[in-house]
């Protein structure tokens, strides 16, 4: 039976969705083709039909996270910076959940998730203004450091107070 060319994508829409999500939850390399696959209800053998590897279905789905917060730092602090946000590891932010598995894919994988990054950081900064380029350089990286450290933490009331003193320190308290 030929699947039509509408359920062709929307099949791959699933399929990177699920593959989004697991690999912020348990890793790129922890996760394989067939629980993604599982996931999103669909069988092992229709995967390449799709991607032509798991690393070509990494890179699309690094590049799939949820709307990042608009505003200044602050307001973006406000909202990056929570324990709802901490505790939502898969469906929270790509960089904090795979930043350092993302640095170990080769360069011309990587590329993709860069572009996504120098485009936050754009975003965040606006054009033309050298002083607040680096201060969203230096804001995004704090946000999604303390993120992963909250993270880490074991101690609840250490995770806590990381995402507050952050968010105190963007004025976002």
């Amino acid at each position: 039976m030929k699947v039509s060319r509408a359920q062709q994508a929307e099949n791959r829409e699933k399929i990177v969705a699920s593959a989004s999500r697991l690999f912020r939850e348990r890793g790129l390399e922890a996760v394989t083709i067939a629980e993604i696959m599982g996931d999103a209800g669909l069988t092992h053998g229709g995967f390449y039909g799709h991607f032509p590897s798991k690393t070509a279905l990494m890179v699309e789905a690094l590049a799939l996270g949820p709307a990042v917060p608009q505003g200044d730092l602050k307001d973006v602090a406000k909202a990056y910076l929570t324990p709802a946000h901490r505790d939502a590891v898969g469906l929270g932010c790509p960089y904090a959940a795979l930043g350092g598995e993302t640095a170990r894919l080769a360069a011309d994988d990587r590329a993709v998730v860069t572009a996504r990054l120098k485009a936050r950081l754009d975003a965040l900064s606006g054009e033309g203004d050298p002083a607040k380029r680096r201060w969203a350089i230096a804001g995004w990286s704090a946000m999604v450091g303390a993120l992963m450290l909250s993270r880490i933490s074991a101690d609840p009331a250490l995770s806590d107070e990381i995402l507050a003193e952050t968010r105190r320190a963007f004025g976002a308290a």
